[in-house]
């Protein structure tokens, strides 16, 4: 992959995370989805067909069923990006539940519970 073209890549990548991210947060009008939905990643084949959308579910009541319902919103979502970003093609969008955030919380609760408790 040639640099101009990574970098291209690059741009269509933060893009789509910013648009997905709104269409999420603001637009979804599913009860089923709950939590705190943070897209942290997403990740466009060279070719375009294709984005990994990496996100990272907080405090939903059921994470399983919402990520599930995330994915059934799918189309949706696909099509609000295609009116968003001009595309020749608008990529199909394939989810990826990212727990790192949720890792990083339970991490940090662990050392929380073990430190000292400082005056």
């Amino acid at each position: 992959m040639t640099g101009k073209n990574s970098n291209r890549l690059g741009r269509i990548d933060e893009e789509l995370k910013k648009e997905i991210s709104n269409i999420i947060n603001y637009e979804l009008k599913n009860p089923k989805i709950t939590g705190l939905i943070s897209v942290t990643k997403t990740k466009i084949t060279p070719d375009l067909k294709y984005a990994k959308v990496y996100v990272s579910i907080l405090n939903a009541k059921n994470t399983k069923e919402t990520f599930a319902n995330l994915k059934k919103s799918t189309g949706y979502i696909r099509t609000e990006i295609a009116k968003r970003i001009n595309l020749r093609i608008t990529p199909e969008l394939i989810f990826v539940l990212d727990d790192s955030m949720e890792y990083g919380a339970k991490i940090d609760q662990i050392l929380k519970e073990i430190m000292p408790k400082e005056n």
